[in-house]
């Protein structure tokens, strides 16, 4: 599955043969659950130090708005509204919007980012990203960070993605939604990973928001 989709991926970009890769959404018989697998921000840190302003780009976006790699090279400044990304997940073969509210760390992220083609995410030509070639230039930059022979897989900035969401005061969930998992699934990677005082805090805004019985 693996061979054929990076086949399939390029026949579209950029022999430009096939519009879509069928392989996109098709269950694989087995998949593990890496959901409570995140990178913390000195795992980022290390990465940042060693790779290009391009890739360090993708891995921000990925950490702020839980987009999968598929996804995240296919989003557009087009997607990005006066509140939110709206954007039509690859996974679901268009059928689900992800809705990602723009608070205020994505928005800095946003306006770091140059504009230099419809896509926000460009390699150093400037030019829109292709899988092959973003997951050559990564893993290079893993590499040369020292933290190849860690347990972590671009795909993980999603449980990244899920604390910062958390702490900026997502519900879990609206967090859920976002990422298309249980609300247990966010809450075991809220328990590992976000402070105790993160999450009291987060209890009491709740508990101050929550409507006031009339005595």
């Amino acid at each position: 599955m693996q061979v054929l989709s990076r086949v399939l991926s390029y026949a579209v970009d950029p022999l430009g043969k096939i519009a879509g890769n069928p392989c996109e959404g098709i269950k694989q018989l087995y998949s593990s659950d890496r959901s409570e697998i995140i990178w913390t921000d000195s795992d980022i840190t290390a990465l940042k130090r060693e790779c290009s302003a391009e890739i360090g780009h993708a891995v921000d976006l990925a950490a702020h708005t839980g987009l999968r790699l598929s996804d995240l090279l296919r989003l557009s400044w087009s997607h990005v509204g006066e509140d939110a990304i709206v954007f039509a997940t690859g996974k679901s073969r268009g059928r689900r919007e992800a809705i990602i509210p723009l608070y205020g760390d994505l928005r800095k992220l946003l306006k770091r980012i140059p504009k230099r083609a419809t896509t926000i995410l460009t390699n150093s030509r400037g030019r829109p990203w292709t899988a092959d070639g973003f997951g050559s230039s990564f893993n290079t930059a893993k590499h040369a960070a020292g933290i190849a022979d860690k347990d972590l897989h671009f795909h993980d900035l999603r449980g990244t993605a899920a604390t910062k969401f958390y702490t900026a005061g997502l519900s879990i969930r609206v967090i859920a939604e976002i990422l298309a998992w249980s609300e247990d699934q966010v809450e075991r990677i809220i328990r590992r990973y976000v402070g105790r005082t993160a999450a009291t805090k987060e209890a009491i805004r709740l508990l101050n928001s929550a409507p006031k019985e009339r005595t």
